[in-house]
């Protein structure tokens, strides 16, 4: 009987270690990747859809987003509404901003361009804490392999582990939700993820929860043969703001058009502005 309990029980354990390793080694890819991909600009589409209480669409906003590098830092610039061209006085609006920051961001000192550049490099290492504490915070299983946006992928099940204590607001969720990762076989880089929440999340104190049952999924492409970079990635949820007001929510991202800042970037600045 011994045996046969053994038997059972070592695929199970090299699975679970398998799939721990292959979680950490796909974490320390994706620090790699976080300095390749400062060097790309893209366009970001944003879709904002508010939901009746049966799912359906009630009303949506769209914006597009022109995501350049300007002056050691990346620049925001609204280029789309609606995935119809802005009107000609907003596009003039944006380019007039535009033209301001550049003209602020040639004069700062040394020591200020410094700075903006540093705080920059903190905010994208602090949206990044989530996948580093990943290994300590969800017990793994390997469940298959699966064919993926043109390749092989581990398909891994992650479950909060019992007792693991968040170190950082940025994790404070992650003991309630449950989540499925594609790891690329070769690359052993995220091509796709899917988070369930568990349990009734909050952010900021009380102020913003989202309600159990939320789904976030988010997937990445090969860009250049040399960086992982977003592809898509939605969030639908029900959420309650400051305790009062229910929303649903489906939120979708689009990430196109990267091209590598240093050979051949959009110029950011299209037209003279009149002074």
């Amino acid at each position: 009987m011994r045996t046969l309990i053994l038997a059972w029980c070592i695929p199970a354990i090299l699975s679970a270690q398998d799939a721990l390793e292959i979680v950490k080694r796909a974490v320390a890819m994706d620090r790699k990747d976080v300095e390749i991909a400062r060097n790309y600009t893209f366009l970001q589409r944003e879709q904002d859809c508010n939901l009746d209480g049966s799912g359906k669409v009630k009303d949506k906003e769209v914006r597009t987003w022109d995501i350049t590098m300007l002056e050691g830092s990346p620049y925001r610039r609204l280029v789309g509404r609606n995935d119809q061209p802005l009107p000609a006085k907003e596009k003039k609006q944006e380019e007039e901003k535009l033209q301001r920051s550049i003209e602020q961001r040639q004069k700062e000192t040394p020591e200020q361009r410094q700075a903006r550049m540093a705080d920059w490099d903190r905010h994208r290492l602090k949206q990044r804490e989530p996948v580093k504490e990943l290994p300590e915070a969800f017990n793994f299983t390997l469940v298959g392999e699966e064919a993926i946006n043109g390749g092989r992928a581990f398909v891994i099940d992650a479950l909060p582990k019992p007792g693991y204590k968040p170190k950082t607001s940025a994790t404070s969720f992650f003991p309630k939700v449950k989540a499925r990762f594609w790891i690329d076989k070769q690359d052993y880089q995220w091509v796709k993820m899917e988070m369930v929440t568990l349990d009734t999340i909050s952010f900021g104190g009380f102020l913003f929860r989202i309600a159990k049952g939320g789904r976030l999924v988010v997937e990445q492409t090969h860009v250049n043969n040399e960086v992982w970079l977003p592809l898509r990635a939605s969030l639908q949820a029900s959420a309650r703001l400051a305790l009062v007001k229910g929303i649903h929510k489906e939120l979708d991202w689009t990430f196109s058009d990267y091209k590598k800042f240093q050979a051949e970037s959009r110029i950011v600045s299209t037209e003279p502005v009149a002074k």
